[in-house]
């Protein structure tokens, strides 16, 4: 890979490409030269990086000539449609989307967890999906030290989860409410604002939904943990950003609170903060923003052996998405 690669954003005018490019700004990443690439209706908006004005260009198939690095955040369909069609052209793709976690030729990486499995790309790359990415930061540590056997967990999750338009849509709602007009929706199956939606993605025929599936799956593939199990209830809450993620996590080793939290403090991107007693506990306003996640309420979970409970709480946009993204990118360049 090229030290200052020529680096594509793909998807560079959604909600997660507008964090990579600040992301990418703030970390000072080395690029040489920089292309934005989004669907026909974006074409020529500029967007700032580094002080310059940068015009988006249309994503086509023979739009990659010449880049070292793609980092894709425009949904499955695109990934699918494009990707293929970058690495052919000789470039590395990060891709955000679910297309290719699955894949056995694809490795999906949080490079605090498995960092090396960087290496084993044939020319994609994925990032795990936000939830799982949160989760795992805390409970990987755990596992490391513990070995996880299975988890029950309750997601509350943000709706720029759903980009632009979720954040849109709640920022509507909370307003007609206030004013005593008629609530209207187009991104979610029901009112957002003051209430929860026990449904993130579609359902599947074992009654869970699609993002609820995710946590297995892709937590056994990035862990290396074919047995681990999670069971999952994903929800939608009326927050802007930073999702936080409820868990009871069952342990094969004998597990007590003060050595977790030895365990925790020690965690790459994480901080802890639990102090029960001046009401301290990770919350999404706070965390948002944030490049680190963060852990707390911690206790022994008292319906399980060898059990753990924690809440952990990170920004989906930035360590679900981009500040994801870019580090597998600076792993890449190592």
């Amino acid at each position: 890979m090229n030290r200052n690669p020529h680096l594509a954003v793909v998807g560079a005018t959604g909600a997660v490409g507008l964090e990579i490019l600040k992301t990418l700004e703030k970390r000072n990443f080395p690029v040489g030269k920089l292309t934005l690439l989004a669907s026909a209706r974006s074409v020529g908006k500029q967007l700032k990086f580094r002080g310059q004005d940068i015009a988006v260009r249309e994503l086509t198939k023979d739009a990659f000539a010449g880049i070292d690095l793609a980092l894709f955040s425009a949904g499955g369909s695109v990934s699918k449609e494009f990707a293929p069609a970058a690495v052919k052209a000789g470039c590395v793709v990060i891709d955000s989307s679910s297309a290719f976690r699955m894949d056995p030729a694809v490795p999906v990486v949080i490079p605090e967890v498995n960092a090396a499995d960087v290496k084993l790309h044939k020319g994609i790359i994925a990032k795990p999906n936000c939830t799982t990415a949160v989760t795992l930061m805390a409970l990987y540590p755990l596992h490391r030290a513990f070995n996880v056997k299975r988890i029950f967990a309750s997601s509350y999750q943000a709706v720029s989860g759903s980009g632009t338009p979720g954040i849109t849509e709640l920022r509507r709602q909370v307003e007609q409410v206030a004013q005593g007009e008629p609530v209207t929706r187009e991104v979610y199956p029901h009112q957002i604002a003051f209430n929860v939606l026990p449904q993130v993605d579609a359902f599947l025929p074992n009654g869970y939904t699609k993002e609820e599936m995710k946590m297995e799956n892709e937590a056994r593939k990035i862990m290396h943990h074919p047995t681990f199990r999670a069971s999952m209830t994903c929800v939608r809450v009326p927050v802007y950003r930073a999702h936080s993620v409820a868990v009871s996590a069952e342990f094969e080793k004998p597990v007590t609170v003060e050595a977790a939290r030895e365990v925790l403090s020690r965690a790459p991107g994480l901080d802890v903060v639990d102090d029960p007693e001046k009401q301290e506990y990770p919350l999404p306003l706070y965390a948002a923003e944030r490049y680190n996640c963060q852990v707390g309420r911690l206790r022994k979970d008292c319906a399980l052996d060898n059990g753990l409970c924690f809440w952990v709480v990170g920004d989906q946009l930035l360590k679900g998405a981009a500040l994801n993204a870019v580090q597998i990118a600076e792993e890449l360049l190592k």
